[in-house]
């Protein structure tokens, strides 16, 4: 048997054990060629590939010749070309995403090391160090200029929370894999995430909808009401065009969001067709106008910023009231989270739910499931049902 578990006791008692290979080559006019060596990989599956590459290297005559050197690829030469593979398959958002955790995070911890270098125990060196940002932050509390800031933001903006760190990690992941698919490493070391709290999700109660509604300036209300009644993104509000309306049908389709001035697909790439309320149809047909082709559009036909959407908002909620513990506030995402979480409280289905938000898994609208426990209910009655139906 050419791949073998050995156990021996060294001079200390102790029980060893390897795994080790015995291949024998007999080539056509040359003599038997017997090899026995440990596997570096102290695994069945790790030896069984070391036995194949073994036996390869005896039958092409590479054993035993020594290698020419390869030149080794640091982090952050490779962070050009990992940019670059950004460029040509992301959202403008996400490669800013992925610039902003290199620059921050990834490439002042990992940037001089060999890509060939990276261990495990160095990336959980990064998370402690990533954590130890955290630690630090929380002693500078004595600093009343930083608590008034805490005060009036809720956390100290350079405090990294688990979440953050494992953002770091994704991108992280990511890199390795490419390295991979680029064979500049043979294999990238396993990335560990910290495990998440199930953070609950923020959205208007039923009344709290009502009531910004009613405070919201007239003519944001139809913006509003994409965000409460058709799930949308602040960048596919702003990017929604009379053409992506379909009165006849009664359906908005999705098939922009804007960012930063850049026009481009809908997150995961895919266009969707929602259906309209009776409230939101009315609302925007009451904002019909000529001065552009946005359905959110400025005096001049040009469409909105993001961040110009902000105030209408706040100002909104505080004429009606609704407001949040220090630390949280209340965003036009959460109007997306409303969307959702009223859909699934009124007994939609989550595949429903998801078709509607665009999720690309149903992990991601299995957020909301909690939000519809009489389902299980409902389920555990079928069941019921049956029973007396052929009972009778």
């Amino acid at each position: 048997m050419s791949v073998r578990l050995r156990k021996w006791t060294n001079k200390e008692g102790v029980v060893l054990q390897r795994w080790s290979v015995d291949v024998q080559i007999q080539l056509p006019g040359r003599t038997l060629q017997r090899v026995r060596e440990f596997s570096p990989v102290n695994t069945r599956r790790g030896a069984e590939q070391f036995e194949r590459q073994l036996r390869q290297s005896l039958l092409d005559g590479s054993y035993g010749k020594e290698a020419e050197p390869t030149p080794t690829t640091s982090f952050e030469s490779f962070s050009k070309v990992f940019i670059e593979d950004a460029k040509n398959h992301n959202k403008p958002s996400t490669i800013a995403n992925k610039e902003q955790h290199l620059k921050c995070h990834l490439l002042p911890f990992f940037g001089s090391m060999a890509l060939s270098e990276i261990k495990l125990a160095d990336i959980e060196r990064f998370k402690s160090t990533m954590l130890a940002k955290k630690s630090e932050s929380r002693k500078r509390r004595d600093d009343s200029t930083k608590q008034a800031k805490r005060r009036r933001y809720g956390n100290d903006p350079k405090e990294l929370s688990r979440k953050s760190v494992n953002n770091s990690l994704g991108i992280l992941s990511k890199f390795l894999h490419l390295a991979v698919e680029h064979e500049v490493i043979s294999h990238a070391p396993k990335v560990h995430f910290f495990k998440g709290k199930n953070l609950k999700i923020d959205f208007l109660s039923f009344e709290e909808s009502k009531r910004a509604l009613a405070s919201i300036d007239p003519e944001f209300r139809h913006a509003l009401l994409l965000g409460l009644h058709a799930g949308l993104r602040i960048g596919e509000i702003i990017g929604l065009r009379w053409q992506d309306i379909d009165w006849s049908s009664n359906n908005l389709t999705v098939q922009q969001t804007i960012w930063k001035n850049q026009i481009g697909t809908p997150k995961g790439g895919r266009t969707r067709s929602i259906s309209m309320t009776a409230k939101l149809s009315q609302a925007l047909k009451d904002a019909r106008h000529l001065r552009g082709e946005y359905v959110l559009c400025t005096a001049e036909g040009g469409h909105f910023q993001p961040g110009s959407l902000k105030w209408p908002l706040k100002r909104a909620l505080l004429k009606a009231g609704v407001t949040r513990p220090p630390g949280q506030s209340i965003t036009w995402h959460t109007l997306r989270h409303t969307y959702a979480s009223h859909l699934t409280m009124k007994g939609a289905s989550l595949k429903v739910v998801q078709e509607l938000l665009g999720h690309s898994t149903i992990e991601m609208t299995m957020r909301y499931a909690h939000l519809s426990p009489e389902s299980k209910q409902q389920a555990v009655y079928l069941l019921d049902y049956e029973e007396e139906r052929v009972a009778s």
